[in-house]
C-alpha cells in the first residue's frame, strides 16, 4: 500500500479527524473569547493560524480595476465568487456557473475570461477588469454609450458580459466586420434574443472610437 494514502480508522481519515479537532479548537476559543476570559491578542494568535490550517485558506492580493484588494480564500473558491461575495463587484453575473453563458465575463490581462471558471488563487498578480471598471468616473465608455443608444439590451442580466466581450473585441479589432463581431461575442448568450441590437451597438461603438469618441 502506498505511503501517501491516508490512514483511516472506523471510516474516518486522519486528515478529517485533525480538521475536526481544529474546528473544535476554533469553536472553543471563540466561546471563551466571547466571555471575555482571554485578551484579544491571544484570541487572534490562536484563531487566525488555526482557521487557515483547518480550511487550507490563503491570503492573496487581487488587482481589480486598478485597485488592490487583500482577501482570504480557499483553494476551491472561484474568482467570480470573490468578486461578488467579498469585493461587492456584482456586475459579473452568476448565471450558468459552468462556463457556457458568458454572463460572468471579465478581462484578465486584457483578454476575456469566464470568472466562474477561474480560481481566485490563479488571478493573483494579474490585471483584472470588471464591468465596473469600464467607465471613467461618471463618463461611460464608448461601448456602454453605444449599448444605451442602440438599445442593445432587454432584461439586462447578460449585458455586463456582452460589454466586456465587446470591449475586448474592439481593443483587438478596432474596425471589425459583422462576422468578426458575431464571432467575438459568440461566447455570450442573450436569452431575450437581442443579438441584432447588440451587434449594431458594437458597430456604433467601433465607429465612435475611431472618431475619438
Amino acid at each position: 500500500m502506498s505511503n501517501n494514502k491516508e490512514k483511516t480508522t472506523g471510516g474516518v481519515s486522519r486528515r478529517s479527524f485533525l480538521k475536526g479537532m481544529g474546528s473544535g479548537i476554533v469553536s472553543t476559543t471563540a466561546t471563551v473569547a466571547s466571555a471575555g476570559l482571554l485578551p484579544e491578542e491571544t484570541v487572534a494568535a490562536i484563531l487566525e493560524p488555526d482557521l487557515e490550517r483547518v480550511t487550507d485558506a490563503k491570503s492573496i492580493r487581487l488587482n481589480v480595476n486598478g485597485k488592490t484588494y487583500r482577501v482570504t480564500v480557499e483553494p476551491r473558491t472561484t474568482l467570480l465568487s470573490v468578486l461578488r461575495d467579498k469585493l461587492d463587484l456584482t456586475g459579473s453575473k452568476e448565471i450558468c456557473d459552468r462556463g457556457q453563458c458568458g454572463g460572468c465575463t471579465i478581462m484578465v490581462d486584457g483578454k476575456t475570461m469566464l470568472s466562474c471558471m477561474m480560481l481566485a488563487l490563479d488571478a493573483e498578480g494579474k490585471e483584472l477588469t470588471t464591468v465596473e471598471g469600464l467607465a471613467d468616473g461618471e463618463q461611460l465608455s464608448a461601448v456602454q454609450e453605444a449599448f444605451i443608444e442602440k438599445d442593445g439590451l432587454q432584461c439586462g442580466f447578460c449585458t455586463p458580459g456582452f460589454l466586456m466581450s465587446a470591449t475586448a473585441l474592439l481593443q483587438e479589432y478596432p474596425n471589425p466586420s459583422l462576422d468578426e463581431i458575431k464571432h467575438g461575442l459568440s461566447g455570450n448568450i442573450c436569452r431575450c434574443g437581442t443579438y441584432p441590437k447588440v451587434f449594431e451597438a458594437v458597430e456604433t461603438a467601433a465607429k465612435n472610437k475611431r472618431k475619438g469618441g
